[in-house]
């Protein structure tokens, strides 16, 4: 029987990473597994049409995201109570979302990743295709998407 050790769960704090938390949760709970929560903040654009912002605008922007990444991350844990009988790391990344979290997954070694499948719809997810798609196409563990309730 599958028993995992240690459980990614990337999350952007919607109601669906909600679930997913919870879920690997459950999971780290029966299995005794360390969860590691991951929040990336996606890299911002330099410049847009005729303006560019400054280095230091940019510096200010990704301090502030980050921290409020790390409040966001402490009021999603504390929302799982089963958290507090478990090991849990949070880390907060910068970069394309897809790609840290297959660096993280490679990093900590994660035996499962437990992630919410949903994200961009209509076009612009068939010529981009979905974070969670790039995810299992090329993690090298399972991974158990958790869909939104219909």
């Amino acid at each position: 029987m599958f028993s995992p050790k240690r459980i990614l769960v990337p999350t952007d704090f919607s109601e669906y990473s909600d679930r997913a938390v919870s879920i690997a949760v459950d999971i780290a709970k029966q299995n005794g597994s360390k969860l590691y929560l991951l929040h990336v903040i996606a890299l911002i654009q330099t410049c847009a049409v005729d303006y560019c912002f400054d280095q230091a605008t940019l510096d200010d922007l990704e301090k502030k995201s980050s921290l409020s990444a790390v409040e966001m991350m402490e009021k999603q844990l504390a929302m799982f109570p089963g958290t507090k009988s478990i090991e849990v790391e949070a880390d907060v990344k910068k970069g394309v979302p897809y790609q840290q979290i297959l660096a993280e997954q490679k990093e900590k070694k994660a035996d499962l990743i437990v992630m919410s499948s949903h994200g961009r719809t209509g076009l612009l997810d068939h010529l981009l295709g979905s974070v969670a798609d790039k995810v299992l196409k090329s993690a090298t563990c399972p991974v158990l998407l958790i869909r939104k309730p219909k």
